[in-house]
């Protein structure tokens, strides 16, 4: 079966799969495989017409069963520098090296190594495979996942994420926040600052404003907070504007992001954010520039995992893998959006989140080994219920 994984992983990271271009030949990749085990495979396809989600289903359509789920895209390999080609699988030392590899290829992989073993056990439980595009931009591909599947009325049970934790079991993390905010201003000579509003003065000062509040979320978090870093954090992403140096930015944008612990943390943020906006940053700028602006696009507002008392998927892998509990992680999955739908949901996948998105990223051989015995293990106790 690692031989069958490894052979998979190395297809799917030939698929550069950059959450900027498309992911359709890896799904129709995945549509194939899944198909020739017998699945019931639907592409769920994107305005766009270049992303799509795939859902497959082996076993009846019906409400309950267990959902295996992974994102399709990659970060860039951009200014990465990166020991052999980043769109090649590479294997040494007990570990194999790729875009991907372990975010989150690997357990792809190793789901489609293990679907036969499904097929061939399945019984009126379903099993079902979502896999999506754009979660590292915002998990778009599986908000538009959830709502048509509430559209459906279908209602698994169960749902495994197979993010990199290490094979650690996941019942919460933090929500994901990601914002751009855009400066227009007026462009003017840089020798008559006074005449023009130059828009990258004010996205530092916004900026400026963002790491007052994220030292002051340090400070806010609640007692019974298990994160860690227990609190809510704030981090700016990217900074762009101007283009040379004697000529005022009429344009700047600032893209960051937050990752709360609690509701009333994304409430404080937004509303000093708002006040900062309204009642100094925009009349200084209006003052010279009636039409000067400052607009924030939601990139993605995506729920945390909420841990609750009663998990049965939590409970599930405890059993099977004889792990002590469960914890929790700083970063965001798309395991929130499957719980909204009723569903209990854990986060546990093979690699760690250490080697995401920098160069020379790997799983080792370990890991996967240890992804496809606890899958093993639960295509049993599938075939069992």
């Amino acid at each position: 079966m690692l031989e069958d994984t490894k052979h998979i992983l190395s297809d799917l990271i030939g698929f550069p799969t950059i959450s900027a271009d498309s992911n359709l030949d890896m799904i129709a990749y995945l549509a194939s495989r899944l198909e020739d085990c017998g699945a019931t495979v639907e592409i769920m396809v994107d305005d766009s017409g270049k992303k799509a989600n795939l859902f497959a289903t082996l076993g009846p359509e019906v409400d309950g069963g267990i959902v295996l789920s992974g994102h399709s895209d990659v970060v860039p390999v951009t200014d990465q520098n990166w020991a052999t080609d980043p769109f090649v699988m590479d294997e040494r030392d007990g570990r194999l090296y790729g875009r991907g590899t372990c975010d989150m290829k690997g357990f792809i992989a190793a789901t489609i190594a293990m679907a036969p073993t499904f097929a061939e056990r399945i019984n009126d439980t379903p099993v079902h495979f979502a896999f999506t595009y754009d979660e590292e931009a915002g998990c778009i591909g599986a908000r538009h996942l959830v709502e048509v599947l509430k559209q459906r009325n279908l209602n698994p049970k169960l749902a495994i994420i197979g993010e990199p934790t290490s094979m650690r079991i996941i019942e919460g993390h933090k929500g994901c926040h990601e914002y751009s905010t855009r400066f227009q201003g007026l462009e003017g000579h840089g020798s008559a600052p006074d005449l023009g509003v130059n828009a990258v003065e004010y996205a530092a000062r916004y900026v400026s404003r963002l790491l007052e509040l994220k030292a002051k979320l340090t400070t806010m978090a609640p007692a019974s907070s298990r994160f860690d870093p227990q609190w809510t954090t704030v981090n700016v992403g990217a900074i762009n504007g101007g283009s040379v140096h004697n000529v005022i930015a009429p344009k700047a944008q600032v893209d960051w992001e937050m990752r709360p612990v609690q509701d009333s943390d994304v409430r404080f943020v937004k509303d000093a954010l708002r006040v900062f906006c309204e009642d100094e940053l925009l009349p200084a700028m209006r003052k010279v520039c009636p039409e000067a602006s400052i607009e924030t696009e939601v990139v993605g507002e995506v729920a945390g995992l909420i841990p609750e008392d009663t998990n049965a998927a939590r409970d599930l892998l405890i059993e099977l893998s004889g792990a002590n509990g469960a914890d929790l992680v700083p970063f965001g999955t798309e395991a929130g959006l499957f719980q909204s739908m009723g569903m209990d949901v854990v986060v546990c996948g093979p690699g760690s989140i250490e080697q995401a998105h920098k160069a020379d990223e790997f799983v080792s051989l370990d890991q996967l080994k240890a992804s496809l015995r606890l899958l093993e293990m639960l295509s049993t106790r599938h075939a069992q219920n």
